[in-house]
């Protein structure tokens, strides 16, 4: 028998280390990346494939996850989706977040001022989430309920938040194909930046019918504290009704209530 070794000790299983549990929780996160509006169900070993995890450790994530139901399973199919938990999660970072507080009423103010539909959107990194909105002759959405996203390359928020942005991050959201929604949507990256040169000089992005046909909108970006900009909000509307003239006149309002939203999270020009 080995020195010191008692007949019934038991063999403690390693310590667990801080640092053993960031990285698990880099690889759940990684799990939960791996999902989009275009790939809304995954199977395990797609998403072992696409995070490179060994297939036992993200059948072994998969299931975690599921236990404390940020994944969903769709048992016909043996794949998943995210779960309800992740937009509990969500709804309560909207309801909690300062800039949903600070600028409603000035979204309110904007839509009353321009009569037109105005949306206020965040940055997750991929897309614009809209997280307000004021529409003509309708009650306000309640963004507890209702969560929508938008492209950044040929929207007037997307625009707006990407044109602000380091050329780093440009590059990575055009390193993928740039859908063509319209016949007026720029897919050219080359286009594209120059567009979102065009928006820093003036201040304001504009989508010409570049996301959906017959819809125009002008957008301005939002500062947080440090100046950086994380948000945007914009005033859409008809195209008969928002021609070039008019959006270059409603873009004065936009800006200001960008501004004052900005102000009114610490931005200090």
């Amino acid at each position: 028998m080995p020195k010191n070794h008692h007949p019934n000790s038991v063999t403690k299983a390693p310590r667990r280390t801080s640092e053993d549990t960031l990285k698990s929780m880099v690889k759940m996160l990684a799990v939960l990346e791996c999902f989009s509006v275009g790939e809304r169900h995954l199977t395990p070993s797609e998403i072992a494939r696409r995070t490179q995890l060994p297939r036992a450790t993200a059948h072994r994530i998969v299931a975690t996850l599921r236990e404390i139901g940020l994944l969903d399973q769709d048992r016909e199919r043996d794949s998943y989706r995210l779960g309800l938990k992740l937009f509990e999660l969500g709804s309560r970072v909207l309801s909690n977040m300062d800039l949903h507080r600070e600028a409603v009423g000035h979204i309110a103010r904007l839509q009353h001022l321009t009569g037109e539909n105005v949306h206020l959107c965040v940055f997750n990194g991929s897309r614009m989430v809209l997280i307000e909105r004021r529409q003509l002759e309708t009650a306000p959405a309640n963004m507890v309920t209702t969560m929508e996203e938008a492209p950044t390359h040929c929207t007037g928020v997307g625009k707006a938040f990407l044109a602000f942005q380091e050329i780093e991050t440009q590059n990575r959201l055009m390193a993928e194909k740039l859908e063509r929604y319209t016949p007026g949507t720029i897919v050219e990256p080359q286009a594209l930046h120059a567009e979102l040169a065009r928006v820093r000089q003036r201040g304001y992005a504009l989508d010409l019918e570049e996301h959906q046909a017959g819809v125009r909108c002008v957008a301005a970006p939002i500062r947080d504290v440090t100046g950086r900009v994380f948000a945007s909000v914009s005033v859409s509307g008809p195209a008969p009704r928002m021609p070039i003239e008019r959006l270059q006149a409603l873009s004065t309002v936009v800006c200001e209530a960008a501004s004052a939203v900005s102000l009114q999270l610490g931005w200090q020009p």
